[in-house]
């Protein structure tokens, strides 16, 4: 959770969360900097938890069904999109963040918290050994994903990022990337 308290809070303006899932992140948020928060995800069941999450916290939410690769927003809807652990699971990672530049406002930003591939050897190796089984088993995860060179692949330009592997969890399972990325 540490990576969640780090990354979330620096949400601010209108936010769009892109995988909301159970509403996880939502004790995360610095509300003083958040005007508008919205979600999208393309689980029912997990839209049913975001929404209880939100009540339960107070949030006024829009809460949305969809996919990353074909947002049902306006062009410069969001000052924010925030992805934690969604990239890795999107279909076509490059049509997502094509997508997320599409809603982000002049000056926006996206913030992620990511499973990627490890940069080392060993762990690398044996992701790429069980992703075909892992992705039928956790939503699509791909554990061999490299998001932030997707990222700064499709336009990005990252600020602030970084990378650790998870503590208490197997090395092929734990690497994580996080940080801020503004279009160029």
């Amino acid at each position: 959770m540490k990576d969640r308290s780090e990354i979330v809070p620096k949400a601010d303006g209108d936010v769009l969360e892109l995988g909301c899932g159970g509403g996880i992140n939502l004790q995360f948020y610095d509300r003083s900097k958040v005007n508008k928060l919205t979600g999208l995800d393309p689980s029912a069941e997990l839209l049913d938890y975001t929404r209880d999450e939100a009540r339960q916290r107070g949030f006024d939410m829009e809460i949305c069904d969809g996919i990353g690769e074909a947002m049902p927003f306006a062009d410069a809807s969001f000052d924010t999109v925030l992805t934690t652990f969604t990239l890795c699971s999107v279909q076509d990672g490059k049509q997502v963040l094509s997508e997320m530049r599409r809603v982000l406002k002049p000056g926006g930003k996206i913030l992620f918290l990511e499973h990627g591939r490890a940069p080392d050897e060993g762990p690398e190796k044996w992701q790429r050994r069980i992703e075909p089984l892992w992705k039928h088993i956790a939503g699509g995860c791909h554990l061999h994903r490299p998001v932030a060179k997707l990222i700064e692949a499709n336009g990005y330009k990252l600020t602030g990022n970084g990378g650790h592997y998870a503590p208490k969890t197997p090395r092929w399972l734990g690497w994580m990337e996080f940080g801020e990325a503004r279009p160029i």
